[in-house]
């Protein structure tokens, strides 16, 4: 049997939050709706922040209320404090993520907070979380390099992941949230923090292609023993508090890549596709999609 790798696609929230188009709620409902169908079985589907900072979350509670059940499908919320846990548990996630950052000068943009009270954050949110019966995910932020205080050491990274495993996460994925890493920043950092996370810890990535190098990141972190990956439909999206940033490494062109090395993803890259091209006539040129462009090898013969 091929071994498995899992990905976990942030279009609906990381790649819809810094869109100059806002899309409805129905058409953010549609593209979710169409991931599942083409079997994708956990998605980022919104963040529950304020609406005045992010306008494009400002229907969460909405999306929530709208997405597909029972089709075994898990919901990720982003949450940034303990309101914004509050209305992910009512809304009805399944998951909750949280952003740990690495510098204060990004923490404060990002969540109003230093690192070290982020780090807090997370402690209690997680802890809260647990209780509830949502499962808690950490996204270590700017572990790469940040766009304020630029290099962001090993050292640094291993200490933010360390002070956050008094509450374990259930998935620990580190972020380069301004697309600067190489493979061999992948390399180092993973093989860095293995000796303070826990075991039964699911180990993840968060990789943006800014500077062309998601692809190959993702791979270093296969190499690295990792299996789980957040990716992007048509490679949508940025952090609207990163200068610069563009979306995360595109979602079919890593399931291209990995079903071409013999993993199985369980996901149907034929419709992720015919979902970009979609997902392409509601953004227009924010979709960059190489694979979508390009179809599928080797091609169908035609007649």
């Amino acid at each position: 049997m091929p071994e498995s790798a899992e990905i976990i696609d942030v279009s609906p929230r990381d790649g819809l939050q810094n869109e100059k188009i806002l899309l409805s709620t129905e058409i953010k409902v549609e593209l979710i709706t169409r991931m599942i169908d083409a079997g994708m079985r956990r998605l980022e589907a919104t963040s529950f922040v304020h609406p005045r900072l992010v306008p494009a979350m400002a229907d969460a509670e909405a999306v929530m209320a709208l997405v597909p059940r029972g089709r075994g499908a898990s919901y990720i919320g982003l949450v940034l404090n303990e309101r914004g846990l509050d209305r992910a548990i009512a809304a009805g996630c399944d998951e909750i993520g949280y952003a740990a950052v690495v510098t204060d000068t990004f923490s404060q943009r990002n969540q109003g907070t230093t690192a070290a009270e982020g780090v807090e954050v997370w402690k209690r949110i997680a802890t809260r979380a647990r209780e509830a019966g949502v499962a808690p995910s950490l996204v270590v932020s700017v572990a790469f390099g940040c766009p304020f205080e630029g290099e962001v050491s090993v050292r640094s990274v291993v200490e933010t992941v360390e002070a956050c495993m008094d509450v374990p996460p259930a998935r620990l994925s580190l972020a380069d949230t301004i697309g600067v890493a190489t493979p061999a920043d992948v390399t180092e950092r993973f093989a860095a923090i293995s000796d303070v996370v826990p075991h039964g810890v699911q180990l993840g990535t968060h990789f943006h292609n800014t500077r062309g190098t998601g692809i190959a990141n993702a791979y270093a972190a296969l190499e690295a023993g990792v299996r789980s990956f957040d990716s992007s439909l048509g490679g949508v999206g940025g952090c609207p508090f990163a200068p610069n940033a563009t979306g995360n490494i595109t979602t079919e062109e890593l399931v291209y890549m990995l079903h071409r090395m013999g993993f199985d993803t369980g996901l149907d890259l034929d419709a992720l596709a015919a979902t970009a091209n979609w997902l392409r006539g509601h953004l227009g040129e924010s979709v960059v999609s190489l694979y979508a462009k390009a179809g599928p090898f080797p091609m169908a013969e035609s007649g």
